[in-house]
């Protein structure tokens, strides 16, 4: 007698319990980094010095505006201010914010002074607002304008244009900025807060974008314009992005000079992060640090905060 196969019959799963799962899956390995981030702050605000009698459970407030150092997955700045250094940071960055955006587009300043209100029902002001910006406006296809071709007799940056966009465009739209913060501090805090803003340190154009370029993610910003003007040199490369650096340091510097900005702290990051053989282990990509960048830049930010 031929014996019958017994068809074996698979319990269905209901898909909402995979879903269940995989939420709360997610959830522990979120809740495992939150750990050990909550351990590293922990012994930040230890650190913080009291008066006698008096307890904390935070090294301050900070208000934050600016561009993608301050908002950019899994590591920035404003995450090591809050996991390393035992800040509370209230934010309205964001990734691809132009310095023209922060400083002109309508309700970009709400945000910000809704920011600085909601700090302020707490009772306790800010002890400093951070501003980052300046990379996407010179960065990408604009890069490519201030470049002169590798092979004409005026090869290099091109000074004309160079000055146009960041001592005129981009220094009068940071003092615009800067301005508005400091009057929205001065109504709605009652004084004057320090304003601590950075420069960025030297990349490498080497045409990494996030995750290097993959699934269309954002990037490269620089190695376009080097390889459309002839450029293809990478020692020559990092010159002319030192230049460059150079000058949008020099504006950002020379802004904390002016009359009435005297709460106005740079932070010059330059050589932070590294150009040499290394540079990837500081580096993720043209324009952004790795996670062990974005903790050295952090550190002398942090350092700056009153």
């Amino acid at each position: 007698m031929a014996k019958t196969a017994q068809k074996k019959t698979k319990r269905k799963v209901a898909p909402g319990k995979v879903a269940e799962k995989v939420g709360t899956s997610l959830a522990d390995a979120v809740l495992a980094r939150r750990t050990q981030a909550e351990r590293r702050r922990a012994k930040a605000i230890a650190k913080v010095k009291l008066a006698p009698g008096m307890s904390v459970r935070s090294a301050g407030i900070v208000v934050a505006e600016g561009d993608s150092w301050f908002d950019y997955p899994f590591n920035d700045i404003l995450k090591g201010l809050e996991d390393d250094h035992g800040y509370d940071v209230e934010s309205v960055a964001q990734r691809g914010h132009r310095v023209e955006d922060m400083a002109y587009s309508e309700g970009q300043l709400d945000d910000f002074a809704r920011r600085i209100e909601k700090v302020m029902r707490n009772g306790t002001a800010p002890k400093a607002i951070l501003v980052s910006g300046g990379g996407n406006d010179i960065a990408g296809p604009e890069l490519a304008v201030m470049i002169n071709h590798a092979m004409s007799n005026i090869a290099g940056l091109n000074n004309e244009v160079v000055a146009g966009i960041i001592d005129t465009r981009l220094s009068n739209a940071y003092i615009t900025i800067l301005s508005a913060i400091t009057r929205v501090c001065e109504v709605k805090v009652g004084s004057v807060v320090r304003i601590v803003l950075h420069g960025y340190d030297y990349p490498v154009p080497d045409g990494r974008g996030v995750l290097g370029g993959a699934w269309k993610l954002p990037g490269p910003w620089l190695e376009p314009s080097f390889r459309m003007k002839g450029y293809g040199d990478m020692q020559v490369r990092i010159a002319l992005m030192k230049a460059l650096i150079d000058r949008f340091n020099a504006m950002l510097l020379g802004l904390t000079r002016r009359p009435g900005f005297g709460h106005v702290k740079f932070v010059d990051l330059r050589r932070t992060l590294s150009t040499a053989s290394d540079y990837k282990k500081w580096w993720g990509n043209e324009l952004h640090p790795t996670e062990s960048g974005f903790t050295a830049v952090t550190k002398k930010i942090a350092a700056a905060i009153p």
